[in-house]
Formats: structure tokens, C-alpha cells, sequence
């Protein structure tokens, strides 16, 4: 096959399938409009219900002492005269 025969079907398969994904699109629209059209339907209004705001109650949280650790520290011995 030469590339101007390949190039053509290649663009003919593209053509097809770009249709075929509109065609999807189109059903999946509808069958959304229909959900978004029984929910709208099957749902009665909200009643709004009023809730009283009753104010936190404080806790009082105790303080604990916090110890204090001594920090350590180390004591490296001398290094060890070498003579030479």
C-alpha cells in the first residue's frame, strides 16, 4: 500500500470513531438530563429546621508542673599523646 492509501484510511478510521465519541457524548447527556429530571421530581422541598445554638461549655483544664530534666553532658576523655 502506498502512504497516501494508508494516510486515508488512518483519517477515515479517525473520522469514525470521532463520531462515535459524539454519539456517546449525546446519550450520556440525555441520560443525565433524565436523573437530574427524577431527582427533581421524586425530592419534596426541604424543610429548614431551626437549631437553637447553645454556647460551648468551658472546660477548665488543670496546669500541670512540668518537670525540668538536667541536660548531660558528656565529658570526652584527653586524647592520648603520641610521641614521635
Amino acid at each position: 500500500m502506498s502512504q497516501k492509501k494508508l494516510v486515508k484510511d488512518l483519517m477515515k478510521k479517525l473520522d469514525k470513531l470521532e463520531s462515535d465519541r459524539e454519539k456517546l457524548i449525546d446519550k450520556l447527556s440525555k441520560a443525565l438530563d433524565k436523573l437530574d429530571k427524577k431527582a427533581s421530581i421524586k425530592k419534596p422541598p426541604a424543610k429548614k429546621v431551626v437549631v437553637k445554638k447553645m454556647p460551648a461549655k468551658k472546660v477548665v483544664r488543670k496546669r500541670t508542673a512540668v518537670k525540668k530534666t538536667a541536660v548531660k553532658v558528656k565529658v570526652s576523655a584527653p586524647a592520648p599523646v603520641v610521641a614521635t
